[in-house]
């Protein structure tokens, strides 16, 4: 073992343990106290509008109402989170350390996207109303 590490195999996986057993008990409590926003049963001739995406996918249904070529950039994005840890020229690290001067500029793109994100999201989840119209939220 290396000085000054400690093992993690009965401290850390403890933890993780306990953390678990407490998430999944809350998710349970929480799923038996709280209704599931559910809709009625899906009619063709009755479609609401707009028809609005899964909340973790309306960043990407906000772009696509702006260009149908934007679905790219989404692709792009993609490709570019799957390969970020290999962008990082730095070293191994001996600490944890947020933001090291040696991979500040992955840590930044990665940090404006999902700020992008969030941003979309809100804006389409709070701002658009019927026929996808911009629509203040107060």
């Amino acid at each position: 073992m290396k000085r000054g590490y400690q093992k993690s195999s009965p401290y850390f996986f403890r933890l993780i343990k306990i953390a678990l057993a407490l998430t999944v008990l809350a998710l349970m409590a929480l799923a038996a106290l709280v209704p599931a926003p559910l809709q009625e049963q899906a009619d063709l001739a009755r479609v609401p509008n707009p028809v609005k995406s899964a909340w973790f996918l309306l960043w990407i249904q906000e772009l696509v109402s702006y260009s149908k070529y934007l679905v790219y950039l989404v692709l792009a994005l993609t490709v570019g989170f799957i390969v970020l840890p290999w962008l990082s020229r730095s070293p191994q690290h001996q600490g944890a350390c947020w933001f090291p001067r040696e991979s500040r500029v992955v840590c930044c793109v990665a940090l404006a996207t999902c700020v992008a994100v969030l941003a979309l999201t809100l804006v389409a989840m709070c701002c658009r109303g019927a026929n996808w119209q911009f629509v203040s939220p107060f």
